[in-house]
């Protein structure tokens, strides 16, 4: 008999999980975690020059969720129970990709840290960070190019190219808006849709397109990882500035010392009187501040307006979007299992 069992997402979920007796379908994250990782054990960077490819080994050694390779497994399953070893290309051809975005996105921030370790131009230097992840993005399309399926292939790629481009997409308005003082808290989430949730909603829709699923399941699939992505990056959010840096692996308060406009800055603003708006976008643009006294008095000042809990409601509302999606798809609900547990470490992570 299934046994039936919630949510917990900050509010509580109405839908249930159901778990039962693992058959062909790996039904357990950490296993399917352990597939993948074998996987990468078995392809590491391992041409000369070393000084090119030893970086790249670096940043993929560093753990991390995993979330999007997952996502690719868990989408081809659901359809595919007995061809698991087929999806792999596909799901490691979206964590080089996402790992090499990481390269380069830590170079832009000048960050120190890359989960609690030195970032990759930290430990070598710029110059060596760059061409690392060029290299990178190069292996993401080799792997991809070793899917077995003729059919699907062409159609993967233009997944891919699309959800690339996207992804540079949504740094460069990340960056245009380090310059402007008038971006609005609808521009931020349309600017982490392309900076990351276009990613975990593509690696749904290639896992699910690999595995030849029906065109309104892919569909769904990929709104639904969409929006969990927006939801993921809220999270983040609210983790740089009130999480617990021995868990977070990243300074706390590095989007404040950054002066980057998160949802968290947005809704302050919108939120504050003028007097206090004064005062926040002061702090948000002054660059020569000592940096923890920046970092406690805007953490303060967000407190006083009760943004993490509207940050907080903000990504529950785009879980629930997501959740509409799932609902949608036309699979046992025993089926989905995979991607509600997916969810509940994406909303309820401390990292």
């Amino acid at each position: 008999m299934r046994e039936l069992r919630s949510l917990q997402l900050g509010k509580k979920c109405e839908r249930p999980i159901f778990t039962h007796k693992p058959n062909t379908t790996m039904k357990d994250l950490s296993a399917l975690r352990q597939v993948l990782e074998a996987y990468q054990d078995k392809h590491p960077f391992a041409r000369e020059p070393r000084e090119l490819y030893a970086p790249a080994n670096y940043i993929m050694s560093l753990g991390g969720k995993r979330l999007r390779p997952l996502l690719a497994l868990i989408a081809y399953q659901m359809f595919r129970p007995d061809e698991l070893n087929q999806a792999m290309p596909i799901a490691y051809a979206v964590e080089v990709f996402h790992n090499f975005t990481l390269v380069h996105d830590d170079i832009m921030d000048d960050a120190p840290l890359r989960r609690g370790k030195p970032t990759v131009h930290t430990k070598w230097d710029s110059n060596t960070a760059i061409l690392s992840g060029d290299v990178m993005l190069i292996a993401a399309y080799e792997s991809l190019m070793q899917f077995k399926g003729e059919e699907q292939l062409s159609r993967l790629i233009r997944v891919f190219n699309r959800v690339a481009r996207e992804v540079c997409e949504g740094q460069q308005m990340d960056m245009n808006f380090e310059v402007r003082d008038d971006v609005t808290i609808a521009e931020y989430l349309r600017m982490i849709e392309l900076k990351t949730a276009v990613l975990l909603g593509g690696s749904l829709e290639m896992g699910a397109i690999g595995a030849g699923a029906k065109e309104q399941d892919i569909t769904n699939l990929s709104e639904f990882g969409r929006n969990i992505g927006i939801a993921f990056q809220l999270q983040d959010d609210i983790l740089d500035t009130f999480g617990d840096p021995d868990k977070f692996g990243k300074k706390i308060g590095g989007d404040i010392v950054q002066n980057k406009k998160t949802f968290l800055i947005l809704k302050a603003i919108q939120q504050a009187t003028p007097e206090q708006r004064e005062k926040l976008e002061g702090y948000m643009q002054s660059n020569g501040m000592d940096e923890q006294q920046k970092i406690t008095e805007v953490t303060a000042m967000l407190r006083e307006l009760r943004i993490p809990e509207l940050a907080a409601t903000e990504r529950d509302r785009f879980r629930d979007i997501a959740f509409g999606h799932l609902d949608q798809i036309q699979i046992a609900h025993e089926e989905k299992d995979l991607l509600y547990q997916m969810t509940e470490m994406v909303i309820s992570r401390e990292h």
